[in-house]
């Protein structure tokens, strides 16, 4: 009988896979989302230099003025769009999608295609 996985270890070693095959570079950095219980977080990173070029996050002075009593995938649409405004405001149109181990689901897939609707292409 085999022994079960914790959940945050088995989506540690996702991430790992992951992270294998997603590289960010300064023409087309990475998105790297992290999902806690509460809130999500969304970076731009170039891999290549090790920066971050934008963040944003549900504990955002913007965010949680306009996300007061809504859903958590409602708020991840949020911080999908305010991501796409920073990325694009700094030149960046182009990243490349890290989901952080997590699947593309729920609060994960509308940060993304919140930050698509708003000008990001990946």
């Amino acid at each position: 009988m085999m022994a079960k996985t914790e959940p945050r270890v088995a989506r540690l070693r996702r991430h790992r896979r992951v992270r294998g095959k997603v590289k960010g570079t300064a023409a087309r950095p990475r998105l790297c989302v992290f999902r806690s219980l509460n809130c999500i977080y969304a970076q731009i990173i170039d891999d290549s230099q090790g920066h971050t070029l934008a963040s944003a996050s549900t504990l955002d002075a913007e965010i949680k003025a306009d996300g007061s009593g809504k859903p958590k995938t409602a708020m991840s649409e949020l911080v999908g769009s305010l991501i796409a405004r920073r990325a694009l405001a700094k030149g960046i149109s182009q990243v490349v999608f890290d989901r952080g181990g997590y699947k593309y689901h729920g609060r994960v897939k509308a940060l993304a295609e919140a930050a698509r609707q708003a000008g990001l292409k990946f």
